[in-house]
């Protein structure tokens, strides 16, 4: 669950300008995935809220750029942006401390993947992450090249 922190290390010592620039036009900037992380985050609490007290909502898939909420992220500095993930990822923590085994046993219905328990809903959450965190990695390995 800390897994975000790794942000911070895998960009340290490139400016915000470097991680603003697409290495590949119709691909998101380092930048871009940051803010599409700390985006979601707030999906997914409201899911884990939901899942908490209702019987197995029903979620539409996540897309960042239908997300009214996305362009603001954008606009965001890059402290900002990890400031706002750092204290979301408290928030998360603290929902899924207070649901306990409940939350973790309690569904919700993913429209690609079926009914899914609070437990798989968090695990599907860290996985999105990982998946970013790695672009994340790759992308800054060849700005870092570019550089030399």
């Amino acid at each position: 669950m800390h897994q975000h922190g790794t942000i911070r290390d895998l960009t340290a010592g490139l400016p915000v300008e470097t991680l603003q620039r697409r290495i590949l036009p119709d691909k998101w900037s380092v930048f871009e995935n940051i803010a599409h992380l700390a985006a979601y985050q707030p999906v997914f609490i409201t899911r884990l809220e939901r899942i908490s007290r209702e019987p197995s909502p029903a979620f539409e898939r996540y897309v960042a750029e239908q997300d009214p909420a996305f362009p603001s992220y954008l606009e965001k500095s890059y402290e900002g942006l990890l400031g706002n993930i750092d204290n979301r990822r408290t928030v998360i923590l603290s929902r899924l401390e207070e649901g306990g085994e409940a939350l973790l046993t309690k569904t919700g219905l993913h429209p690609r993947y079926g009914l899914l328990t609070g437990r798989e809903w968090t695990e599907f959450f860290l996985l999105h992450e990982a998946h970013h965190l790695f672009t994340i990695f790759m992308l800054v390995q060849d700005l870092r090249k570019s550089l030399q």
